[in-house]
């Protein structure tokens, strides 16, 4: 094995309200995406150029531009022929050197990193996550090699804003996704999982749980836009569909949080989650990358059901006698802490050729396929990848025994009090023989999630036209009532023949390997406020999504 030092790139994306303005004030920065038929991105450069605007650069993955445009000439842009659609940019702060270099790229800190989980102590046992069914919600995935052996990835519904174009239907735009599910599951061709076919030594790439399926459900664009109530609708229908067709949904990974601060038992989003955890389903979610000394964790890391996952930089090592907190990883108020810590910083996983992230990063790419990323969406897919292996054990296990046992077995840092690594470290090696906690169970006070949408979604907002998303809607427009849906959801009757929330967010039934019925119902977005694709805003932009990439 091979260690890799500390990423050295870093990016944040800018805070709510700052990330549309380009430099200059008379214009706004867009991605401006073309048919590709009619020209892709030169139609869009085109008319960029014909309304006063400058082209920043491209986006091959999308068919599309980064431009500045003059606040007038937008109309013209969005009017052009071939062009799609004009979205304000959330605006990327790249903090730059030089990557490390990794002379074993294919194995790089990924198979260091779970290491130093004890990861290798359950392959070499034999379990690899095998029949484990881990539903990620995210930006999509990409079909890349690492990705691609069968059974690797299905797809669950698009619920994005990317889900009406044929080119990005299920397709990771933004890079987050595809990176996460290879930590997770990752498994290069002809690597067999099965069997106890996977050690330590087995060359090419691996994720933690190599033998787990992972269940794609897109939620965030090209630029990591989405809206807590499309989040909420994913969540909602995972609870539903666990057992659909021959889903094993077992695990459910959320590398995402927002700033909102209602009562955990009141927030929809924090209910939703605690109904999958109710339901049967381990959810690992991230705490945020704020850098918070104290406080409350991101929603919906702040609820104290689910597994709530900060990260540790290894320093390079596999033993963990040497590793640290990062200063971005969110530390807990005493009320509420992360429950557990994994590798989180410089872990080199899949990248998506083209995507918003992979083409913001080239000094991160490792060995032309792999990219560097850090933050707690990456140690929260460590740990999912960990469920994985532990429910292929000890199939049944509830949610509560999984989280026990990962604490009681869990290997604490010196230096660093439970505010910050909650147990410590997932020790997987102590896991594999450790009794099962028999009388695990949490009796928190349960939710009703009958708060408000809008608190949900704290100061994050999406933005179209200059229309703000705001308000007890959802982005069709359609009126959200918190008691219903909690009710609804509570019951796993939250979707019903493709509709949440009375409207029709995707097909009717679930065919097998994919979502049956690809389009949105009609043509619009129902309503003239929400219309169209083109949503934007600073929703999940810096740290609102639980990651920083190097």
């Amino acid at each position: 094995m091979v260690a890799l030092a500390a990423a050295a790139l870093v990016v944040a994306l800018a805070a709510p309200g700052s990330a549309a303005r380009a430099p200059d004030q008379s214009a706004v920065r867009v991605i401006v995406v073309a048919d590709r038929a009619a020209g892709g991105s030169a139609t869009g450069a085109a008319a960029v150029a014909a309304a006063g605007g400058r082209v920043v650069h491209g986006l091959g993955s999308m068919a599309a531009v980064v431009a500045d445009v003059p606040v007038a000439g937008i109309a013209a842009v969005r009017a052009a022929p071939g062009i799609r659609s004009v979205t304000a940019d959330a605006r990327l702060e790249l903090q730059q050197t030089d990557p490390p270099p990794a002379p074993d790229g294919r194995a790089g800190s990924l198979r260091l990193a779970a290491a130093a989980i004890g990861a290798p102590a359950y392959w070499q046992a034999g379990y690899t996550g095998h029949g484990v069914d881990v539903a990620l919600i995210d930006s999509g995935v990409a079909p890349v090699e690492g990705l691609t052996a069968p059974g690797a990835v299905v797809n669950g519904p698009d619920l994005s804003f990317e889900s009406q174009d044929d080119d990005t239907r299920y397709v990771d735009t933004f890079g987050h996704g595809t990176h996460l599910a290879g930590i997770i599951a990752g498994r290069d061709t002809g690597v067999d999982p099965a069997g106890g076919a996977v050690s330590p030594d087995t060359p090419g790439f691996l994720g933690v749980a190599p033998g787990a399926r992972v269940v794609s459900l897109k939620v965030a664009d090209a630029r990591g836009n989405t809206d807590v109530s499309q989040v909420i609708a994913a969540i909602d229908w995972v609870v539903q569909h666990r057992r659909s067709g021959d889903l094993d949904i077992r695990v459910l990974s959320l590398s995402f949080g927002t700033d909102g601060t209602q009562d955990r038992r009141l927030d929809p989003l924090s209910y939703a989650v605690e109904v999958a955890w109710r339901h049967g389903l381990v959810v690992v979610v991230a705490v945020g990358n704020d850098g918070r000394r104290s406080g409350p964790l991101r929603n919906p890391a702040m609820n104290p059901f689910p597994i709530a996952v900060g990260a540790t930089d290894t320093r390079g090592t596999a033993p963990v006698g040497d590793d640290v907190v990062p200063a971005f990883s969110n530390r807990g108020n005493g009320e509420r802490q992360p429950d557990l810590v994994a590798p989180g910083t410089s872990l080199a996983s899949l990248r998506a050729p083209g995507s918003t992230v992979d083409e913001a990063h080239p000094h991160a790419m490792v060995d032309g396929r792999l990219l560097l990323g850090t933050g707690t969406s990456q140690a929260t897919a460590m740990v999912a990848g960990a469920v994985a292996l532990v429910l292929e054990q000890r199939p049944h296990l509830t949610p509560d025994q999984v989280k026990t046992l990962l604490r009681v077995t869990a290997r604490k840092l010196a230096g660093h009090s439970p505010k910050g690594q909650g147990a410590g470290v997932v020790a997987l090696d102590r896991v594999l023989h450790q009794a099962t906690p028999a009388g695990a169970a949490q009796w928190w006070e349960r939710g009703t999630g009958t708060g408000t949408l809008d608190g949900a979604r704290g100061s994050h907002r999406l933005v179209r036209d200059g229309v703000v998303l705001r308000g007890e809607q959802d982005i069709f427009g359609t009126p959200f009532d918190a008691p219903a849906w909690a009710r609804a959801s509570a019951a796993g009757s939250s979707w019903s023949a493709g509709v949440w929330n009375g409207s029709t967010w995707s097909g009717s039934s679930w065919s097998g390997s994919s979502w049956s019925g690809s389009t949105w119902s009609g043509s619009s977005w129902s309503g003239s406020s929400w219309s169209g694709s083109s949503w934007t805003g600073s929703t999940w932009s810096g740290s609102s999504w639980s990651s920083s990439w190097g």
